[in-house]
């Protein structure tokens, strides 16, 4: 298993609790988990790294529960038990130095301190939908949800956030404008957050302005965006709904600059590569794929992942020589579907076609009856 999971290059997280890894060099998915003990209760939220060198992954499931999985080795290394599920599920999870760093749905952010029982809780507000750490300042984290504003927090002071966005002002008709931020993230060299909201809006703020409502505002759309990820060249955007709709925005004039094709679902997921012009994304549709943002071409496509995606882990490594060429297939390795089918018993087919023939002479012979007290009448 270790060799097949330092392969991967892409790492997404299923319903059942599955964690996969997509190779998209050798063009094959593997999975990692115990098949005998998937649930529901092990659905995979949240994914992220567990180091800076990127040799863990994080894995944040409705239980509560986040396991550390070792690229190295393959094999999960360490549980913790962060939570409860009746406090809702991740939103997000976030390392520091010395310290893992978890935020739930009742907007308990919670910063785990090692080798202490201690443990520091922040009260972001209700209905989080999305935890952000800076990764240019580990000890900064961004949260936002429905009716909850976006928040920056120093974890070194969690007193009072240092940083909470106003509400725009009210519409053409007087009426306040309902808030629903999905996510969001920070604008690297500049102190601007960008975010996206459940009513089709992109919006940047400038904590360093005097101002705390957006200074820049576009729409993409008519449903609500999901997911969104900066590309290497910061000038732009790239976001996604809940119809599977890719756009790039730019974040200068607030245009949309293109559309990616191919969706069929509500995307989940989405992932730019730090240096590459690419992005992956994930959602209901149950595929992977990734396209360039320079001709918006689908470059790869994962065919047939067995259960619906809930996770993208950022960002996902891919080599120059693999982001050109023809739209390729992957192919799954192993697949969860087929080890239970195996395990199934096999019905006789003559038996059920003899028992079927039976059932449909029956109901001949009781609409002959019908038809002849018909006639006596």
């Amino acid at each position: 298993m270790a060799d097949k999971s330092q392969v991967c290059s892409v790492w997404l997280g299923s319903e059942t609790g599955i964690l996969k890894g997509v190779s998209l060099s050798k063009k094959q998915a593997f999975n990692f988990c115990e098949m005998s003990c998937l649930s529901r209760d092990q659905e995979v939220c949240v994914l992220g790294w567990g180091d800076q060198h990127e040799t863990e992954v994080l894995v944040g499931s409705v239980n509560g529960t986040v396991k550390t999985f070792s690229t190295e080795k393959g094999i999960f290394t360490e549980t913790r038990q962060c939570g409860e599920s009746t406090q809702g599920r991740f939103t997000g999870l976030a390392v520091t130095d010395s310290a893992l760093i978890t935020c739930v749905e009742t907007g308990l952010l919670r910063v785990w301190k090692e080798g202490s029982t201690d443990t520091v809780e922040i009260n972001a507000g209700t209905n989080v939908c999305r935890m952000r750490q800076n990764p240019s300042q580990r000890n900064q984290v961004a949260t936002g949800g429905k009716e909850n504003g976006l928040k920056v927090w120093d974890l070194e002071r969690p007193e009072t956030p240092i940083f909470t966005s106003k509400n725009v002002r009210n519409d053409w008709l007087d009426l306040r404008v309902p808030e629903w931020v999905r996510d969001m993230a920070f604008i690297p060299d500049s102190n601007k957050i960008v975010t996206c909201t459940g009513h089709h809006q992109v919006r940047v703020y400038d904590p360093a302005s005097p101002q705390r409502r957006p200074v820049l505002e576009a729409h993409f759309g008519e449903y609500p965006l999901t997911a969104l990820s900066l590309p290497a060249n910061q000038d732009s955007v790239v976001v996604g709904n809940t119809h599977g709709e890719l756009a790039i925005l730019d974040l200068r004039k607030g245009l949309v600059r293109g559309c990616l094709k191919g969706l069929a679902g509500g995307v989940r997921g989405l992932q730019c590569h730090p240096s590459l012009p690419l992005v992956a994304s994930c959602g209901l549709d149950r595929f992977l794929r990734v396209h360039s943002l320079e001709d918006r071409s689908l470059q790869h496509k994962v065919h047939y992942l067995s259960l619906t995606l809930s996770s993208l882990r950022p960002p996902f490594q891919l080599s120059s020589s693999a982001a050109t060429g023809d739209v390729e297939e992957v192919k799954e390795e192993g697949g969860e579907v087929d080890e239970v089918w195996d395990t199934m018993e096999m019905i006789n087919d003559q038996a059920k076609k003899r028992a079927t023939d039976e059932e449909e002479a029956v109901v001949t012979g009781v609409e002959k009856t019908t038809k002849k007290r018909k006639v006596v009448k």
